[in-house]
């Protein structure tokens, strides 16, 4: 059986009925994006839980080893080689098991946005490939695609497609270099996904107008919902 990750969670009225599920990146925790929701939050929005997991504490090859919270093993700078594909295929299984979680508390995946940030956003993509029952919608931010092409598109389920993405990066990100955000909009789109892609004047972070474009976007699935 899947460990369920522990949570930070926010809910934004009573008896909630849509969920928005937020990976945090390396190093960081549940906490880290909690601060966004008064930011995001729009008063014509139906009643929302946010959930922010924690992910495993893991040695982190490009860190010397050292022990932190991350949603898989970082192996290399390189891109092609970066991701731990073991540990992205855990972490897959955790959010999909939040998901069900969801589910069993009367918000089923068409009502639930799964976003990442960084690594978290990875995980977004790479769980928005596997998803057999589309979500809402996936958010992915400052991020790229944990796995070679190749191999999503043997990953790639038949409705994934169907789900709606939200896309953005930094000009200027030092971190996660623009054009791997880029081209994993690239290869979302080729696998058939309405990529809604966004680039800002910003390193590896958030800033006000992608948050006010988001906040956009996510107002129109809630209206779609």
């Amino acid at each position: 059986m899947t460990e369920l990750l522990q949570t930070v969670e926010h809910e934004t009225g009573p008896d909630p009925r849509w969920c928005v599920l937020w990976l945090h990146g390396l190093g960081a925790d549940g906490n880290d994006f909690a601060p966004i929701v008064p930011e995001l939050v729009r008063k014509d929005w139906p009643s929302i839980r946010f959930v922010f997991p924690h992910a495993p504490v893991r040695a982190v090859t490009i860190n010397g080893g050292a022990r932190m919270r991350a949603w898989y093993d970082i192996r290399d700078l390189n891109l092609a080689n970066r991701a731990d594909l073991d540990g992205v295929d855990q972490s897959v299984a955790q959010t999909h098991a939040l998901i069900e979680r969801e589910a069993g508390r009367g918000i089923p995946p068409q009502r639930l946005l799964l976003a990442g940030f960084s690594q978290g956003g990875a995980i977004a993509l790479a769980t928005g490939l596997a998803r057999a029952q589309p979500l809402a919608g996936l958010i992915a931010l400052s991020t790229y695609l944990p796995m070679p092409q190749a191999l999503a598109q043997q990953r790639l389920q038949p409705q994934a497609a169907s789900q709606p993405l939200f896309i953005a990066h930094g000009a200027f990100d030092p971190v996660v270099p623009p054009a791997a955000g880029e081209a994993a909009m690239q290869a979302m789109r080729g696998f058939g996904f309405d990529a809604h892609w966004r680039r800002y004047p910003m390193q590896h972070q958030v800033c006000a107008e992608e948050i006010a474009d988001l906040a956009d976007w996510m107002g129109e699935r809630f209206a779609a919902g």
